[in-house]
């Protein structure tokens, strides 16, 4: 549903609000100024000693937000809401709100789902509650008609008036429900009225929230730019938080180009950001990335372990509204690694996400996941089926490719090669559209194994001992020097099966056919 394409009629914001903006402006590069400016923010007529610290606290607060442990932000703000609440109720439930926002980063439910309950109760005292808030309650409660009702409902307003923030709340509303063309509205409209009230440090939220909604919706380039210029503006204005969460980002569409010290790097600061600040969210990102750079580059053993702890319950290193998300990467990379378990639970959670969500991507991804799990070869076939179908509703280039790919690899070990060279055929002219490097090299790996002629460079070298695990790369050496399977499982302490496994993936990551062309590779 779509935000109103009205004008952008900005929303007076109260003298208090405008001016802490103002100040934390100012505070962007020098935050040591914070105690000599606190004073000038202006406030009620007669101020009290609990609306000074109000004040103090929701502007310490802000800061904290941007730039430090998002924690102590959230609690700086509930402070200056529960201090600010009898004198000022909008500035106070303007505190709640940044409240929310680093709840939301932090990653923990039940905070979030508290700083939602004290928002509720601040407005109850004098106005209906906003969809907003109780929608996001409702959902979080699992009442997910009721929320979702509600959230639509705050979406089909379209605050044609509203400020930068809200609508980037509006923003966070629709990625929650799943509308994505919604989102991408919101950030859109947000992005275009900070830079016409000259709101300079509210940008690299904005550009945040937009370039995760269009990784959402397959747009890897645009999401590529727009968070390479978000980490410049976060830099620039000493926002920390932010520059690390386009960090994340940014590994997220570096394993795609296949950019992998580039999607290394962007997950490394990353995570050591948000380790010191407690990002949730960053660092579930980060690690997502990571993991479908394993999945790209055919180790999907790696994947699994970094996969399971972002899905499995508990979830220590994840973040809620992540978790959903990520769940078709890791049952793909559980069934290719054969460390299935969690994956039917993973699966059978998923279908109930997607009963009620409005994303577009995850009908066909729930079909992909069923296929995957299916015993049945003629079951994972219709399920395959039916997933390229919903694909195509979506629009889904890039998610289609992958579906393509994994349905081609069952069909080859299958041994139906003619079948197999069409579906991989498909699917290395998808990646090749959305510039998927390492998913290509993949997919050109899997149509030599069936014997095809493949277009295009062999990798090099170094590239193909880079795409094996360790575990493979010790197989394969033992092969080059001629030592028998039998041989190589004592050699390794292992079973013949599992050298037999690791032989598999090796000849299908490297494209080879035979022991004899595997040894002249490594050669």
């Amino acid at each position: 549903m779509p935000i109103s394409t009205s004008p952008l009629r900005p929303r007076p914001r109260t003298p208090e609000l405008a001016a802490i903006e103002a100040l934390l402006d100012r505070l962007a590069d020098d935050p040591g100024r914070t105690e000599a400016l606190l004073g000038r923010v202006p406030g009620p007529p007669s101020p009290g000693t609990d609306v000074r610290r109000g004040r103090a606290a929701l502007a310490r607060g802000l800061l904290d937000l941007r730039g430090g442990p998002v924690a102590d932000a959230r609690e700086l703000l509930l402070l200056a809401a529960r201090l600010l609440a009898p004198h000022d109720r909008r500035l106070a439930l303007e505190a709640v709100h940044a409240a929310t926002e680093a709840a939301w980063l932090d990653g923990d439910l039940d905070t979030f789902r508290d700083a939602l309950a004290r928002g509720l109760a601040l407005q109850q005292a004098s106005a209906p509650p906003d969809a907003y808030l109780t929608g996001m309650t409702a959902v979080l409660h699992g009442r997910f008609a009721e929320g979702a009702s509600l959230l639509a409902r705050a979406l089909a307003r379209g605050l044609p008036s509203s400020t930068p923030a809200e609508l980037l709340r509006i923003c966070v509303v629709a990625l929650v429900v799943g509308d994505i063309t919604a989102a991408l509205d919101a950030a859109t409209r947000a992005l275009a009225l900070a830079r016409t009230e000259d709101r300079g440090t509210l940008l690299p939220q904005i550009t945040e929230y937009l370039a995760y909604a269009e990784l959402r919706a397959g747009h890897h380039a645009r999401a590529h730019a727009h968070a390479t210029q978000g980490l410049r503006l976060a830099e620039r204005t000493g926002q920390r938080n932010a520059a690390a969460h386009h960090h994340a980002l940014l590994a997220m569409t570096a394993f795609v180009t296949g950019d992998t010290p580039g999607c290394l790097a962007h997950a490394g600061a990353a995570t050591e950001t948000a380790a010191a600040h407690g990002l949730g969210m960053t660092r579930a990102l980060a690690a997502w990335a990571l993991a479908r750079a394993d999945l790209a580059a055919g180790r999907p053993r790696e994947a699994v372990g970094r996969l399971a702890p972002l899905v499995r319950p508990p979830a220590p290193v994840g973040h809620w509204a992540l978790r959903m998300l990520a769940v078709p990467c890791f049952v793909e990379a559980a069934v290719l690694a054969g460390r299935t378990e969690g994956a039917a639970e993973a699966v059978a959670e998923f279908a109930e996400w997607t009963a009620w969500t409005a994303d577009p991507q995850a009908p066909g991804q729930l079909a992909r996941c069923r296929a995957l799990l299916a015993a049945d070869p003629g079951r994972a076939g219709s399920h395959y089926v039916r997933a390229l179908a919903l694909h195509d509703d979506a629009g889904a280039d890039f998610e289609r490719s992958r579906t393509e790919l994994l349905w081609g690899t069952a069909l080859r070990r299958a041994r139906r090669l003619l079948e197999a060279r069409d579906r991989l055929r498909s699917a290395l002219a998808g990646f090749e559209r959305c510039g998927a490097v390492h998913w290509s090299a993949r997919t050109r790996a899997e149509l030599r194994a069936t014997g095809a002629a493949v277009d295009g460079p062999d990798p090099e070298p170094g590239d193909v001992l880079r795409a094996l695990t360790p575990q493979q790369l010790r197989i394969a050496r033992c092969v080059a020097e001629g030592a028998t399977n039998r041989e190589i499982a004592e050699r390794l302490s292992v079973s013949t099966r599992t050298v037999e496994h690791h032989l598999r993936n090796t000849f299908a990551t490297l494209g080879v056919r035979s022991r004899v062309e595997l040894a002249r590779r490594l050669r």
